[in-house]
């Protein structure tokens, strides 16, 4: 019996000063053993790393196959996502967000371009193929600006972890030629209200609304998963994919450490599990986690919300 081949470490894609860089002879080897139903997933970084510089560099982090230890960020997306040159092809996508919250977030409309230059590139590559993105933070910032720049059907559907992004920009990417025919997953939670209200004000000076209140439309191809929401984690539990509750108040990394949450997306990327089976988003407060009053009684654990 043949032995499995190892996994395939993820294709390397980066912005740089010169634009896209990309080992397209690599990627064509790759994909001409892909299979036809595999998925092709750009795998897009936040704040704060930049591609090339010791322990910032994402392709030695979230992006590798074998991420540092000793870092409880550091859990590697292809390998829980699945995507070891066989069941699904892993391109890691960097670009330069060491800088300032301001510089970073002017620095992510840029990396789209780059991004929607990727989707080009493999749809030139391999015409059958429709490139997927999962994306943190101003990761996925990136992807919208991508999907605002991307020839229709380039880019066939997002993952948006923890979005930082307005609502007004959103929803201008998803009135794009590309924005209407593409699926929009955006993963939220209150443990985020933190981090979305200093974007609010900082970056939007209070002028819009982050992702992490849902979109503000009503859209066939979008939809806005609560994932701190008991009536969300019972139902993704009766669909395969249990979650455990958030176990603190605040987390910008909750969407992506969250145990069984990358089974989750790597349904979605695969096609296994579609969209419109998610539940729909149910309206609640913001700071709602946060400023919680004190559980007084022990916490259920005979609910399918609270399986692990």
């Amino acid at each position: 019996m043949p032995a499995t081949p190892p996994p395939l470490p993820p294709i390397r894609a980066d912005l740089t000063a010169e634009g896209l860089r990309c080992d397209e002879d690599r990627l064509r080897a790759a994909l001409a053993v892909l299979p036809p139903e595999a998925p092709v997933v750009a795998m897009v970084h936040g704040f704060r790393f930049r591609p090339g510089i010791p322990h910032h560099c994402p392709h030695g982090h979230i992006l590798s196959l074998d991420p540092p230890q000793g870092d409880r960020t550091a859990i590697s997306w292809p390998r829980h996502l699945g995507l070891d040159g066989r069941r699904g092809l892993a391109i890691g996508f960097g670009w330069d967000a060491r800088a300032t919250l301001w510089t970073a977030h002017a620095r992510a409309t840029r990396a789209g371009a780059a991004l929607a230059e990727l989707a080009a590139l493999l749809r030139r590559i391999a015409p059958q193929r429709r490139l997927q993105v999962i994306a943190h933070s101003l990761g996925a910032r990136v992807a919208l600006a991508a999907l605002q720049r991307a020839a229709p059907g380039d880019i066939a559907r997002l993952v948006l972890l923890a979005a930082a992004e307005a609502r007004e920009t959103a929803q201008a990417a998803m009135a794009s030629p590309a924005g209407r025919l593409a699926e929009v997953i955006n993963v939220t939670t209150r443990e985020n209200d933190l981090f979305d209200f200093l974007f609010e004000w900082l970056i939007l000076a209070g002028g819009d609304t982050a992702l992490g209140q849902g979109l503000g439309l009503d859209l066939p191809n979008w939809r806005d998963l609560r994932i701190d929401q008991p009536g969300t984690l019972a139902v993704l539990a009766r669909l395969g994919h249990a979650l455990p509750p958030p176990r603190g108040r605040v987390s910008h990394w909750s969407p992506y450490l969250r145990p069984g949450a990358f089974g989750l997306y790597r349904a979605l990327l695969d096609g296994s599990l579609p969209a419109g089976a998610l539940p729909a988003a149910r309206e609640d407060r913001r700071w709602s986690r946060l400023f919680r009053l004190p559980r007084l009684l022990p916490e259920r654990r005979d609910i399918p919300g609270n399986l692990l």
